[in-house]
């Protein structure tokens, strides 16, 4: 058996350096207390993503304080961690998830389709986001954000033999704040949905893969701005559910929005994948709700505008520090576990 953490953090916008300080706590808190074999944290680890202006100057280069500090707890703890950063890989931005291993490996996955407000900072990737992980003994499939949520995702983990599922999630809820009367009404009613969803989705994915999934994500209050809609707030929530299943969709442990802050584990049997869902053939595994797929549509067609303009100007702060980049995979071997950045 193999014992699976996940931690479920509270961060603040755009405060990267504490929030890295604050997930290396619970990482170690998690450790002390469950002596897993992996550690999983979510997406966005360095903040979380929504959409405010302080985002434009949050990613990091891919090779920064983000990476090292899993690659140094990884040595140090003798485990494998996996978390996610906004990362400067080369001439652009992407959402990496990084799979570190105790002997120096390193497995990097870019989010293949950043979600609505995301595309304003970063771009999408084309990797199918597996691995072969040493330390575990088997290939193992990366995750992070709402490729949690597409039939395609669980289509390449299939196709790919994978064994575990590892990944994160930055799930927010609709804008809390805005009411009252009919608008109350639908928020309320989407924030529910969009709760219900997030429960739902990791033991899905477990039955669409037929391997145990381990899905870390945020949790607490979040003030961001609306997109397309200046100087209108949006009092978000991430939405937790943080969470451990078996293949066959069983949850065991879990961390909901109520528990807020903190850390579970289980044990799981890493075997070949008995998947007992079928891939369907449409884009979305959730019924996602009208008001969902539009937001999603809207947004990501702004949003990728937004970034072409914005870089064709240099005007992301990021533009000024000097390019450089990482394979996807680093064996302990290769001379960049320093590691020393490439250039592009």
């Amino acid at each position: 058996m193999t014992r699976l953490a996940v931690v479920q953090p509270e961060l603040t916008l755009g405060a990267v350096e504490a929030n890295l300080a604050r997930v290396e706590d619970l990482i170690r808190d998690a450790h002390r207390e469950h002596g897993p074999a992996v550690i999983v944290v979510p997406e966005a680890m360095s903040t979380p993503n929504v959409y405010a202006k302080i985002l434009l100057g949050a990613p990091r280069p891919i090779d920064g304080q983000p990476l090292q500090m899993l690659t140094r707890l990884a040595r140090e703890l003798d485990c494998v961690l996996a978390g996610g950063f906004l990362a400067i890989r080369g001439r652009d931005a992407y959402g990496t998830f990084v799979l570190a291993e105790p002997d120096g490996s390193l497995h990097l996955h870019d989010k293949d389709i950043p979600t609505a407000w995301e595309q304003h900072y970063y771009l999408g990737g084309d990797d199918p986001g597996l691995t072969r992980c040493g330390a575990l003994g088997c290939t193992v499939g990366l995750m992070s954000g709402w490729e949690w949520a597409r039939y395609r995702t669980s289509a390449r983990v299939r196709a790919g033999a994978a064994q575990l599922v590892l990944g994160g999630m930055c799930w927010p809820s609709m804008p809390l704040n805005w009411g009252p009367g009919p608008i109350r009404w639908w928020v309320q009613r989407e924030h529910a949905i969009w709760r219900r969803q997030a429960c739902e989705l990791p033991g899905q994915v477990a039955r669409l893969t037929g391997v145990p999934v381990a899905h870390a994500s945020h949790v607490g209050p979040v003030r961001g701005e609306t997109p397309l809609g200046p100087g209108i707030a949006w009092q978000t929530q991430m939405l937790g559910e943080s969470q451990i299943c078996d293949r066959d969709g069983t949850i065991l442990a879990r961390l909901t929005l109520e528990d807020g802050e903190g850390h579970v584990a289980a044990d799981v049997e890493l075997v070949p994948a008995t998947p007992s869902r079928p891939i369907l053939d449409r884009f979305w595994i959730p019924d996602m709700t009208l008001t969902t797929k539009l937001a999603w549509h809207s947004m990501n067609t702004h949003g990728a505008l937004s970034y072409r303009a914005r870089h064709a100007r240099g005007g992301f702060p990021w533009q000024a520090w000097p390019a450089c980049d990482l394979p996807d995979e680093i064996p302990p071997s290769d001379p960049a576990l320093a590691p020393a950045a490439i250039s592009s």
